[in-house]
């Protein structure tokens, strides 16, 4: 005679199977049994004792009482303890909601939305110049913004407020229910309640093993399944699926290095830039970068020493098809040495790919062409050669920039000045009269530079700082070249053509050396390892809690009033699982190999009755 039930209620109770049934077997889910209550019963819950406990280690959520004094004595004396009592307890509660999951996982969510204003609106930190630009674009935003902090977001009161919650809440978290699994890894699953009918998981038989053979046989049948199992009393008690909390420990764990490794990366992270034409070179000092924002805690010793030489850039471009003008080659050539006495080592830089020395990476980000000019006085000498950086303006390299002459240059008369040349640069000219100045392909084809110049003061010494690719040709000191007609005197040079100015004032020449140049970014954000290890750890965390199922099972065997032995098979899993009564299913098949059903005469009867122990024990 066997009986079998399953169902997520610990409500149902089972009905009895059909005679003569060769082995146990569970009933689909959805199809529980009745409920066999009687009036005054206690409810399951309180029938599982600690057999139902401690399957999470999630805290007790705990409501606010109406007062957490008490009654409060008479006197001054009263009144204190009474105050104490009721701060103590106000205190304990605002702890216990700040450390629950609940408010840890709000806190992140308001982290996530904090980081949305950081995003869209320009941050001083960031892009100080984009800062002022919005300001003057929208008067009556920019003063509401800079009251809310929102141009300084990660560095606002209200965002390290939200962070620093968010850290002690997962902490207050963490720590206790860290301790409390720690507990349960080392002590036994716990003994078998009263009534394993109670439990969303059953199955029961009858069979002529002793009780003790039945007990060993689900021992061995439990362990090989990995189960943690022992014997304790009539039953055997077995646990699986630890590694669930582990998992969600875990997660969390991971979540609080991610966040310490990311906090500590804006706080000490530096971040340049740095335009370097072939030949030239750059050593990681703060004065070699055009362009140079840091952290809040960052020091200048903090930068990691190192140089490099920028041999030879080389780019190769798509010359047909849809594609036409992407890039096939982008790669820089270095050499480049670790500290002031390092040995010189050769390296390639392309997207992607950068160049790593300890926690700096050197990234290829852009590139373009240094067309070589020479300036010349009116007596004929050079008071500039040099390749002069042009900054791309589209996809095919249509350049601008300015060429400028500070010092050593004197007019037909003798008389210092300063020149300024505003130049556009294409590398592939569309062709004489064809009504454009845009270049037609990223690659030197039919490379041309365009000039008009211009002579005075530039006003870099008044001490003002000013772009050193653009020419302010709105300065009152600075005046046009004319030319015969009275214009601005302009010029569309080929390689090796010469410029030559008015009224004797010298000429520029656009030598046939075309120079490239690639723009750098290098960036050191120290604890990167660590926030990689943590968002991995997270995962792994996080697909342990989800798929791991965390359950108990138990089976007891006792010997019933006619001598022949009960055997109950039950589960208990930490939420409705599909997969509990499968496994109680399997485990019963596989203890009743061992202890096949017990038949008789009585068992064709078809009113016969399968004689379970009420409350498990066992009886002679």
């Amino acid at each position: 005679m066997s009986k079998t039930t399953t169902g997520t209620s610990a409500e149902d109770t089972p009905p009895a199977g059909p005679p003569g049934a060769d082995a146990p077997a569970t009933t689909p889910p959805g199809e529980a049994a009745p409920a066999a209550e009687t009036p005054g019963e206690a409810p399951a819950d309180d029938d599982l004792g600690a057999a139902g406990s401690q399957l999470s280690t999630a805290p007790t959520e705990t409501s606010v009482p109406g007062s957490f004094g008490g009654n409060r004595a008479p006197g001054l004396a009263g009144r204190l303890a009474w105050t104490g009592r009721e701060a103590f307890g106000w205190v304990r509660w605002f702890w216990r909601q700040l450390t629950s999951m609940r408010v840890a996982l709000l806190l992140l969510f308001l982290l996530s939305l904090g980081a949305i204003p950081g995003s869209l609106i320009p941050q001083t930190g960031t892009d100080a110049m984009k800062v002022d630009a919005f300001r003057q674009a929208h008067t009556t935003l920019a003063p509401l913004y800079d009251k809310l902090g929102l141009f300084h977001v990660y560095s606002s009161p209200w965002f390290s407020a939200i962070y620093i919650l968010l850290f002690v809440s997962l902490i207050g978290c963490i720590v206790p229910r860290t301790w409390q699994f720690t507990g349960q890894l080392r002590s036994r699953p716990p003994g078998a309640p009263k009534r394993l009918t109670r439990l969303p998981a059953y199955a029961a038989w009858r069979t002529d093993a002793a009780p003790e053979e039945v007990r060993e046989a689900a021992l061995q049948a439990l362990r090989q399944r990995r189960f943690r199992a022992h014997t304790a009393g009539d039953a055997v008690a077995a646990e699986k699926g630890y590694l669930r909390e582990a998992g969600n420990l875990l997660f969390h764990i991971a979540l609080i290095v991610m966040l310490i490794a990311f906090g500590w990366g804006q706080l000490y992270k530096t971040e340049g830039d740095k335009l370097i034409v072939e030949g030239d070179g750059f050593s990681n000092t703060l004065t070699q970068y055009d362009d140079f924002k840091s952290g809040n805690l960052f020091d200048d010793d903090d930068l990691v020493p190192f140089s490099f030489d920028l041999k030879k850039f080389t780019a190769t471009y798509e010359r047909n098809g849809p594609n036409k003008g992407t890039p096939r080659t982008f790669e820089a050539a270095l050499d480049y040495s670790e500290g002031a006495d390092g040995e010189v080592r050769h390296r390639t830089v392309k997207v992607n790919e950068p160049l790593e020395i300890g926690d700096a990476k050197v990234y290829l980000v852009s590139h373009g062409y240094a067309p070589t000019v020479t300036v010349r006085d009116g007596k004929g000498n050079v008071v500039l050669r040099q390749a002069v950086p042009m900054l791309p303006l589209d996809a095919n390299e249509t350049s601008q920039g300015a060429i400028k002459v500070f010092d050593g240059y004197r007019d037909a008369q003798g008389k210092k000045e300063q020149l300024g040349f505003s130049a556009f640069f294409v590398p592939t000219f569309a062709g004489a009269g064809k009504g454009t100045m845009f270049s037609q392909f990223p690659a030197l084809d039919f490379p041309v530079l365009a000039l008009g110049g211009y002579h005075g003061d530039l006003g870099v010494d008044a001490g003002t700082p000013q772009n050193v690719y653009q020419l302010d040709t709105k300065n009152p000191n600075l005046k046009p070249f004319k030319d015969a007609k009275g214009n601005i005197l302009k010029s569309r040079l080929l390689p090796g053509e010469t410029m030559t100015l008015p009224n004797g004032a010298g000429s520029i020449t656009f030598e046939k050396d075309i120079q490239e140049w690639a723009g750098f970014q290098i960036v050191q954000q120290p604890a990167t390892g660590w926030a990689l290890t943590g968002a991995l750890a997270a995962i792994v965390g996080l697909a342990g809690s989800l798929f791991i199922q965390r359950r108990r099972v138990w089976v007891r065997a006792v010997r019933g009033a006619d001598g022949v032995t009960v055997v109950e098979v039950a589960g208990l899993g930490r939420s409705e699982s599909a997969k509990l009564p499968e496994e109680v299913g399997a485990l019963a098949a596989l203890v009743h190999d061992k202890a096949p059903t017990h038949t008789d005469a009585d068992a064709d009867r078809p009113d016969a009755d399968t004689p379970v122990p009420a409350e498990g024990a066992e009886t002679q």
